[in-house]
């Protein structure tokens, strides 16, 4: 029955492993199952790069590091990756790990608009009335002044992160916040995510976000 829960499939970048979560009791009968399935094939797959695809809704940080680890450890894979699975003829870009990333060396000015399906990465600032809209995260190394969406399509689990996060409207996902006009602005690195069903900003703090 593995074969309809899991399907392995080889690309250019390496391996591709779909996941219908769905199917399994819980992540541990899930990851039982790919070490299962992976095992086959071992000696094949040391050293490749591994994409996870499935409802990463259905993973939480912690176990996403569990499975690296794990497939680090018992299929010495080079490398895991994760991307939403597609629904509906719909492909929601989930980069809160890894994935697709442009980066772009300049300023965003008034009235430019910067939009792509996966992160973003601006070293510079974004500028009152300036726009920018990603799949995934959304990262400024400057000044972020201008609108400002990540997640677009539906993943709440991107990030927008900035050295200064005044932005005139931030959305994630389908949450929409304005700034408030009023009270100090903080003068060090902020991120706003999702939490609770809510925006949140809170203080950008070293490897908090990384796993």
């Amino acid at each position: 029955m593995n074969e309809e829960k899991i399907i392995i499939k080889g690309n250019k970048e390496g391996l591709n492993a779909i996941i219908n979560m769905d199917k399994f009791r819980d992540f541990d009968d899930m990851l039982d199952a790919l070490l299962e399935k992976l095992s086959k094939g071992k000696k094949f797959y040391k050293g490749c790069t591994l994409k996870i695809t499935t409802n990463l809704k259905t993973i939480d940080e912690k176990q996403a590091k569990r499975l690296k680890d794990v497939l680090f450890e018992e299929i010495m894979i080079k490398d895991c990756i994760f991307e939403e699975k597609e629904e509906k003829g719909n492909k929601v870009f989930s980069g809160v790990y890894e994935g697709r990333t442009k980066f772009i060396r300049k300023t965003i000015r008034s009235g430019q608009c910067i939009n792509y399906s996966g992160n973003i990465v601006i070293i510079g600032d974004v500028n009152h009335g300036a726009e920018v809209q990603a799949g995934g995260n959304v990262i400024v190394l400057g000044s972020l002044r201008g609108q400002v969406r990540a997640g677009v399509g539906g993943n709440d689990r991107a990030l927008i992160a900035a050295f200064i996060l005044q932005p005139e409207i931030l959305q994630i996902g389908e949450l929409i916040t304005r700034s408030p006009e009023d009270g100090l602005k903080p003068q060090y690195p902020e991120v706003a995510k999702v939490k609770d069903g809510a925006i949140i900003v809170e203080p950008y703090l070293p490897n908090k976000y990384i796993y």
